[in-house]
């Protein structure tokens, strides 16, 4: 699997976003490179299990509309008339 990385403007949006959170959440201030550095961590060392679980989620949805799909194929069936 190829490593998670944030462009320029997805990390120029994301920092200071995790700024905001640990400053309110947590009372803790961190410059743009600290915020960088836990970034490029989250990504790294977090990332995949994120990312894991959006395929997961993925795959439940595709499973229930292959589902969705099979049953109104189904019901397309003909029958020979009854007598």
């Amino acid at each position: 699997m190829k490593p998670i990385a944030f462009s320029k403007e997805e990390t120029a949006d994301l920092i200071p976003r995790l700024q905001a959170f640990l400053r309110d959440e947590l009372d803790v201030e961190l410059g743009a490179l600290q915020a960088s550095m836990l970034l490029d961590f989250m990504a790294r060392d977090l990332g995949h299990a994120i990312y894991n679980r959006g395929l997961y989620d993925a795959q439940a949805l595709i499973a229930g509309k292959v589902e969705e799909l099979t049953d109104a194929v189904f019901a397309l069936e003909q029958r020979p008339p009854t007598r």
